[in-house]
């Protein structure tokens, strides 16, 4: 009877979270000329490695962003610099990111928010920058990778689509 009551109540969980996923905006990111970007530099890891797992990282986070905007919407990014929090220094024979108030995160990219047939809703060039980032105290990605950038993310979304936001059902 409980395995029962168990896989009915996963049934439902997997149904009602692909329901909301069927429901959500996507997104498109793309990273024009990234060896000219800023700083996507490595503390201990592989430049190409790092890279590839932070531009995922910036990927799923804006895929998240879109996913509260209207079925059907798409939200196209191009990225064409981003400077992480911190600085990368050489510590001994290893290299690591300093992270300290002077190495402010930045991020300049377009959008262009287009409707299900091709028609664009709104668009615009972004040069984000947030000198302010250590000083707020409530950091909500705080154990998560790009958590300053993130949070930066979420402020512009949050500023740039407000009118164009769907409650979610809860």
């Amino acid at each position: 009877m409980m395995k029962n009551i168990t896989t009915m109540l996963i049934g439902m969980l997997t149904l009602i979270t692909l329901q909301n996923q069927a429901n959500a905006a996507t997104s498109e990111v793309t990273w024009t000329d990234y060896k000219e970007y800023r700083d996507i530099h490595a503390g201990e890891e592989s430049r190409k490695h790092f890279r590839e797992r932070t531009f995922k990282n910036f990927e799923k986070h804006f895929a998240k962003l879109a996913s509260k905007l209207p079925e059907g919407q798409v939200l196209k990014i191009d990225v064409t610099d981003v400077d992480l929090a911190g600085d990368t220094h050489a510590g001994g024979i290893n290299r690591m990111r300093i992270v300290k108030e002077i190495y402010s995160p930045r991020m300049n990219f377009s959008y262009q928010l287009e409707n299900a047939d091709g028609s664009e809703v709104t668009a615009g060039e972004i040069k984000l920058k947030d000198m302010n980032f250590m000083s707020t105290s409530n950091l909500r990605y705080r154990h998560e990778s790009l958590g300053y950038e993130k949070k930066m993310l979420d402020e512009w979304f949050v500023d740039t689509f407000k009118a164009h936001v769907i409650e979610k059902d809860k």
